[in-house]
């Protein structure tokens, strides 16, 4: 069989793992190349390295229902066998791996860490989800508590029709709720009013979840009883896998793997043109530090966004009305904020042992309405090995989403990391006397939205699959709110496709939107 020539745009988990697959065992088939943007590895799940300090951009948990998926990753980065820094320190015990990696004198590991999650809202801290327990009802006060109840008591005897994200999280947590937890914070990642955003968001990042899924819970942990897998909600997977230095960790090793079974990956390759002849892709246009390059092949799997690829499309006609859908997809940017500080005023209240005695919380859903910080990551706590000196400092990231070009994107580094850190002292995490240093990272596209033309995407998916060598996977790639597994597994369809010469591409298409929610565990 002749050697096909694979064009593969993004090297970030989509774009990798297709390289990767098609390498793994048919090195003669394909000749790879990955074109990639940026000069850096991992796309959204990359990690980004700052005067001795790593941040995990958006905080990348690798759990997965996917079997395939855990594999592949444990065969990266094999699971520590003896304690990390922090937990040998601390004495926390972890169900380590027989005959695994010592974390502290090998960098290939991959480590178990502990989930905490909780929401800061009226300067208190709640569960992630809510959960049932004197700590929520006291925060929460009694007549909010009382209002939440019976607020929730109607949704069982009234259900609104689910037109819109509003509907379906009043039918999941009652209006109440609703209006403390989600109204707000939607607004702030979206940009948009959860009355303008479809309910296939909350649908497919929310399967599962709702009060009756908490209350549940609450009578498991009281009364006993096993829980079956396919109940297991996101919120109740207490532990994960994290690499030790971030998971940009990851992503380079694999990058160095399909270099060394033979791919090429080309950094600072903008790909802007797409050439079509006979209904199937041609070549590609890069932008090369200003210079042109022409990349010719047989197949090509794009992780581009969908309005970028169709908007280079070039020798054939694409209708006005796919051009129109494609252009009016929309997308949310991204910005984060490193900062460094001695200490955090806010103390730590839980019975979680952490080094400096510091929150033990991953990350914190700020619901605080006076801001328009979203979360809050606390990188000591995904892995002591992020941070240059974790026992003496605090290495936090804080989060917000934008608009490309919008007053905060234009700020310059200092004018918005100022602005974060004031807002962060502002509702009593930090004083600002005790910050260190800082650092500022932006991001286009972080998230593929679901409203404005998001409604037509069928047509835009009929429409690309008619090119029979062209595959889109991963999150941009299928503009789908997709997590990193969930990227991997487009990207494991396509292969399975490609090498068993499978036309159809409904299986890549259909990959997490399934109705079973999307951290359960299959059998």
């Amino acid at each position: 069989m002749k050697m096909k020539k694979v064009i593969i745009i993004g090297a970030g988990p989509a774009g990798l793992t297709a390289g990767y697959e098609l390498l793994k065992d048919s090195k003669k088939d394909y000749e790879v190349i990955i074109l990639e943007e940026t000069d850096d590895i991992g796309g959204i799940s990359k990690t980004v390295r700052y005067n001795g300090n790593r941040m995990d951009i958006g905080g990348h948990r690798f759990f997965s229902k996917d079997e395939n998926v855990m594999k592949f990753w444990e065969d990266l980065m094999p699971i520590q066998g003896s304690n990390s820094f922090d937990d040998e320190k601390l004495e926390r015990e972890k169900p380590l791996k027989k005959g695994g990696p010592n974390p502290e004198r090998e960098d290939i590991v991959m480590l178990i860490r502990t989930r905490v999650s909780r929401i800061f809202y009226l300067k208190k801290f709640f569960d992630y989800p809510i959960s049932l327990k004197l700590k929520t009802f006291t925060n929460m006060g009694l007549i909010r508590t009382i209002k939440a109840g019976f607020s929730y008591l109607k949704t069982i005897f009234v259900k609104k029709e689910e037109t819109s994200l509003e509907n379906f999280y009043i039918n999941h947590f009652g209006k109440v709720l609703y209006s403390m937890f989600f109204e707000k914070y939607t607004e702030k990642l979206w940009g948009r009013h959860p009355k303008e955003i479809s309910a296939d968001w909350g649908a497919q990042r929310v399967k599962g979840v709702s009060i009756s899924a908490v209350v549940k819970d609450a009578f498991i942990k009281i009364f006993g009883g096993k829980k079956n897998k396919k109940e297991v909600e996101t919120s109740l997977i207490e532990q994960f896998w994290y690499p030790k230095y971030g998971p940009g960790q990851l992503w380079e090793i694999l990058a160095e793997k399909i270099e060394e079974s033979g791919g090429k990956i080309k950094k600072g390759h903008r790909v802007k043109n797409i050439y079509i002849e006979n209904n199937k892709i041609k070549s590609v246009e890069c932008d090369v530090n200003g210079k042109t390059e022409i990349i010719e092949g047989d197949i090509f799997i794009s992780s581009m966004p969908i309005k970028d690829l169709i908007k280079g499309f070039k020798g054939v006609e694409v209708p006005n009305e796919i051009k129109e859908i494609a252009n009016g997809l929309p997308y949310v940017d991204f910005q984060t904020v490193g900062v460094l500080v001695d200490k955090l005023k806010i103390k730590n209240e839980t019975k979680m042992k952490t080094l400096g005695n510091i929150i033990p919380d991953c990350w914190i859903y700020v619901q605080e309405p006076e801001v328009n910080m979203l979360r809050l990551q606390i990188f000591n706590n995904w892995s002591p090995y992020l941070v240059e000196d974790p026992e003496n400092t605090v290495w936090i990231g804080l989060e917000y989403t934008c608009k490309e070009g919008d007053k905060y994107w234009n700020m310059s580094d200092k004018e918005f990391s100022e602005f974060a850190i004031n807002e962060l002292t502002s509702i009593g995490i930090i004083d600002k006397k005790d910050v260190k240093d800082y650092h500022r990272e932006k991001i286009k596209k972080a998230y593929p939205a679901y409203f404005d033309t998001y409604e037509h995407i069928d047509k835009i998916i009929d429409y690309l699959n008619s090119y029979s060598n062209l595959y889109c996977v991963g999150r941009n790639g299928q503009h789908r709110y997709n997590n990193m597994d969930h990227s991997m597994v487009t990207s494991f369809e396509t292969v399975k496709n490609i090498k068993n010469g499978i036309t159809s591409k409904e299986n890549i298409w259909n990959v997490n939107t399934e109705k079973e929610y999307h951290e359960v565990k299959s059998n």
